[in-house]
């Protein structure tokens, strides 16, 4: 049986990485899907790879970006995976535009489509499912404002949650955390960085790090929260290998 069987999705980072796995396995699960990103030749291949998906390129940062790609398709599930990828340095070696990177990227994104989701709004049963970094409760002081970027990213999240549920919109958000995951472009330069900081290899800092999720970890944490979004409604998980691991109270 398919899971997300009649289901509608926007993917906003489909074209590669996590985004772009999110996307197959949701289509692979039922789901009629559309991929949008900034690049063009990725989500083209995108298509030719898994034919039915859709796609649109777009600058999601963009104010009107979230009217843009609900003009092509109203999603019953909105993936925000998109953002940048940051400058792995120490702050003291970082200029204010590689620290604020992910704050002009990420939190504009989350930004602009929540509030979209919450004043459109999105119909009422519709899931937000933001996939944030466990970096936000941890820290980060290789990536600059990275990890406090990705807390905001919550915090839109949490606020939206209380603001649909104030208005009686019937919205779910709900967040996923996961760690570094070595195999992706943003992952492998994060672990380089590190293992150099402390000066370690790059295999030794991979094995000491527990239970590092992959993509497809968080691809099959995604179809299996938009499967059943109501039960997850305002909550925040954490994503490892071994699953989904609800984050306390404190933490969200």
């Amino acid at each position: 049986m398919f899971r997300l069987a009649g289901k509608t999705m926007v993917v906003i980072g489909g074209s590669r990485g996590v985004g772009r796995r999110v996307a197959e396995y949701s289509a692979r699960q039922g789901a009629q899907v559309l991929a949008v990103a900034r690049r063009e030749a990725a989500l083209r291949q995108l298509a030719q790879d898994l034919p039915g998906i859709k796609v649109l390129a777009l600058d999601a940062t963009l104010p009107n970006a979230p009217s843009k790609v609900f003009e092509v398709l109203v999603p019953d599930i909105l993936v925000l995976s998109g953002g940048a990828i940051p400058m792995a340095a120490p702050l003291h070696e970082q200029s204010w535009q590689d620290f604020t990177v992910n704050w002009e990227s990420d939190v504009k994104i989350a930004f602009h489509f929540c509030k979209t989701a919450l004043s459109r709004p999105l119909p009422a049963g519709s899931s937000v499912i933001l996939i944030a970094s466990s970096a936000a409760l941890a820290g980060s002081p290789l990536t600059g404002g990275y990890a406090g970027a990705k807390r905001t990213q919550m915090l839109i999240a949490s606020y939206s949650q209380k603001e649909s549920d104030r208005l009686g919109l019937g919205l779910q958000f709900v967040v996923l955390a996961p760690g570094i995951m070595p195999e992706t472009e943003f992952g492998k330069l994060a672990v380089d960085g590190y293992a150099r900081y402390i000066g370690m290899s790059t295999k030794d800092f991979i094995r000491a790090m527990a239970s590092p999720p992959t993509q497809s970890d968080v691809a099959n944490a995604v179809v299996e929260l938009a499967a059943d979004a109501y039960q997850s409604k305002g909550k925040m998980f954490i994503v490892t290998e071994k699953g989904l691991e609800r984050a306390s109270l404190c933490e969200w």
